[in-house]
């Protein structure tokens, strides 16, 4: 009779270690990868969000003479609110209405002749953008502005 070989305890102990060890690193890259995946999302995100932003380089409203003075139109300039300002003597004012505090979104108020957050009182100038109290560190982004025959073009200043 032929007898099977008689594996040592040597050969087996040093697969199942080489098992473990392996098993631990894959475990291991799947944490990394399970906590990384949602950071790397993040850092894409807002670079995607700027190069979409950095493309738009001009709006076109149409019909801005049917709007009232003093009055404001809210608009989208880059996917971020903005706002077209037809002022009492028929000037017009584009701006970004996201405070320069915590990005609340900015109202005018044609009564007063001011722009004012809500959030935390903050209050612009509505010709300049300029802050002029509460606590906004900056002033709001202005735009160029183009009203002709009807149609307004706003492009970065």
């Amino acid at each position: 009779m032929s007898e099977a070989p008689q594996d040592s305890g040597q050969e087996s102990s040093i697969s199942r270690r080489v098992f473990v060890r392996t098993g631990i690193a894959a475990a291991g890259a799947c944490y990394a990868a399970a906590l990384g995946y949602p950071i790397y999302q993040y850092l894409a995100a807002a670079a995607q969000k700027a190069e979409v932003e950095a493309s738009v380089k001009e709006v076109v409203l149409n019909d801005v003479d049917k709007l009232p003075a003093p009055a404001a139109l809210m608009f989208k300039f880059s996917g971020r609110p903005a706002m077209l300002i037809r002022h009492a003597d028929g000037s017009w004012t584009a701006l970004s209405a996201v405070c320069t505090h915590l990005g609340c979104t900015v109202q005018f108020d044609p009564g007063k002749d001011l722009i004012t957050c809500a959030c935390h009182g903050g209050v612009y100038n509505p010709n300049t953008g300029a802050n002029i109290s509460g606590p906004p560190p900056k002033p709001l982004t202005l735009f160029n502005v183009v009203v002709n025959q009807g149609k307004a073009v706003i492009s970065r200043a």
